[in-house]
């Protein structure tokens, strides 16, 4: 599929009819495109397609009801509105529509629809009598006027034996109108800008078993090559080991130790804007053994060198790009380490999160960034990475445009 939903999370909401079938192959096209997907069932939706599929297909829980004590004494329906970058409902039958058009919330789905300030798109399945009914139309201009996204129905056979409008989209169109929907409304901020990010960690061979290594899992480097490209740039990434999938659209290197990602870093210049978003590791072993090192004392002395400085070579090389953007990785003294950073490697602006810290930083899916730069501040976050990443481009941009 050429459509993408690179970093989107969309909540799938799922309505009581014989359409929510095609539901369950929806969610599978929706993970293909890019996308994360939660969903939520209505009551009437079990009786359909069960929860066990959509969770299979989703990888994630799937949530029904507004009583589930668990889940809501956490206030999961408002983490689950808050999670959403989109919500699409699909099937979405008279009785939702009805709902959403005159803001009743007596059910889970309907209830996050409220609480959600995600865009909303609906998926239309029902009888033709029933799309065609004065109050089915009156109630899809409340909602459409409000701005919700309407995706169909398609004109065809129904499962009632009867022939109209009224056929849910099939999956296939139904992304495929997502991705045309969000690469409109996607900001070309950094349109033909050529961005170069290292994302990832990186691994310094001990033997051929053993290796040092960090706890970066790419996310949030990934996350930045995803945003960039919707914004318009032309992105290559170079990455540390890691098992994420290369973004739609970026050219994707490849490269395991410090060294490895130095040389591609520095081949692939010149460029407009370096992000160093990966976690390079400081040190090396002097020497590498070619046969496993057996155990055979109580002490094992490892003679540990200097990894090239990515970053301040980048930024001192003939070809420097326009904008050079560093990470800080810091567990204390955050901003006086991230300004200290700032100066010595002679970089246009650092990014530091608070590492250790349960939410932010290594192996999590959401971010704090403190962003400095020469005469100024701010604060990203805390929110899921893919928005950080967003909102930290979008600082770019500006900067880019300074004289």
């Amino acid at each position: 599929m050429g459509q993408s939903l690179q970093g989107e999370r969309v909540l799938l909401g799922v309505c009581a009819g014989i359409a929510a079938y095609k539901a369950a192959e929806l969610v599978r096209r929706l993970r293909e495109s890019g996308a994360q997907v939660r969903v939520v069932l209505t009551d009437g939706a079990s009786h359909f397609v069960g929860a066990a599929t959509f969770q299979a297909l989703s990888g994630n829980p799937v949530r029904s009801s507004l009583w589930d004590a668990a889940a809501e004494a956490a206030m999961g329906h408002i983490e689950l509105a808050r999670w959403a970058s989109r919500v699409l409902i699909a099937p979405c039958t008279a009785d939702m529509l009805a709902k959403l058009a005159h803001g009743l919330a007596d059910d889970l789905l309907s209830t996050l629809c409220l609480a959600s300030t995600a865009p909303l798109a609906l998926a239309p399945a029902m009888n033709n009598r029933m799309w065609l009914h004065p109050a089915t139309q009156a109630n899809l201009e409340i909602v459409r006027a409000r701005g919700t996204e309407i995706l169909g129905p398609a004109d065809g056979g129904q499962a009632c034996g009867e022939t109209g409008p009224g056929r849910l989209l099939e999956p296939d169109a139904i992304v495929a109108a997502l991705a045309s929907n969000t690469e409109k409304n996607a900001s070309k901020v950094l349109q033909d800008v050529r961005v170069l990010i290292s994302a990832g960690p990186t691994f310094e061979d001990i033997d051929p078993v053993r290796y040092l290594g960090n706890r970066s899992s790419g996310k949030m480097g990934f996350a930045l090559a995803a945003a960039a490209q919707a914004m318009g740039a032309q992105v290559t990434l170079v990455s540390g080991p890691t098992a994420l999938p290369t973004p739609n659209g970026v050219q994707r290197i490849d490269v395991r130790s410090a060294s490895e990602m130095r040389d591609a870093v520095l081949g692939g210049l010149p460029q407009d804007v370096y992000i160093g978003a990966a976690a390079v590791a400081d040190y090396m072993p002097q020497r590498t053994s070619e046969e496993k090192i057996k155990k055979s004392s109580a002490m094992l002395v490892l003679e540990l060198v200097r990894t090239p400085d990515i970053l301040a070579e980048v930024a001192r090389d003939t070809k420097r790009p326009r904008l050079v953007v560093g990470f800080a990785a810091e567990t204390q003294a955050l901003e006086d380490n991230a300004r200290a950073k700032l100066d010595a490697k002679h970089v246009d602006m650092i990014a530091a999160n608070r590492v250790g810290v349960a939410g932010s930083g290594f192996e999590s899916d959401t971010n704090t960034l403190s962003v400095f730069w020469r005469d100024g501040s701010t604060q990203l976050g805390p929110t899921y990475k893919t928005e950080v990443a967003r909102e930290l481009l979008s600082l770019i941009a500006a900067q880019l445009k300074q004289p």
